[in-house]
């Protein structure tokens, strides 16, 4: 299926990606939501993102993988615990053959909140 360049929301996000990857972005964007239940659901740079004192991360899909866009000072405080996943300065890549890392994903949204809440108390 080719990937349409915009969406309507994470549903239509979803939708469109290869069948196999499809539970595991719904998988991810159901932790995100539990651990962040306040958060702004989004599309943002042509993905689901979610907002919460600032923008929280992103998730996407790639052929053979799903990432997650927590940005670079999130991969540099988790890079002990990221050494078995592909990742770059802003990027983490989860192979689609493994099962989601529930505890991890949860523990970096958890992070992220926790992050943007005292920037933007520091921004006040």
């Amino acid at each position: 299926m080719v990937q349409k360049k915009t969406f309507a929301d994470v549903d239509d996000y979803i939708v469109s990606q290869q069948v196999p990857l499809r539970p595991l972005l719904e998988e991810v964007r159901q932790l995100i939501r539990k651990a962040a239940p306040q958060a702004e659901e989004v599309i943002s740079y042509g993905m689901p993102g979610y907002r919460l004192n600032g923008m929280l991360l992103w998730f996407g899909a790639a052929k053979n993988h799903y990432s997650l866009y927590p940005h670079a000072e999130t991969i540099e405080a988790f890079k002990d615990k990221l050494t078995g996943y592909k990742t770059s300065k802003g990027t983490i890549q989860f192979p689609m053959d493994q099962t989601v890392p529930a505890a991890l994903i949860t523990e970096i949204v958890k992070y992220k909140m926790k992050s943007n809440l005292e920037k933007s108390k520091k921004n006040k």
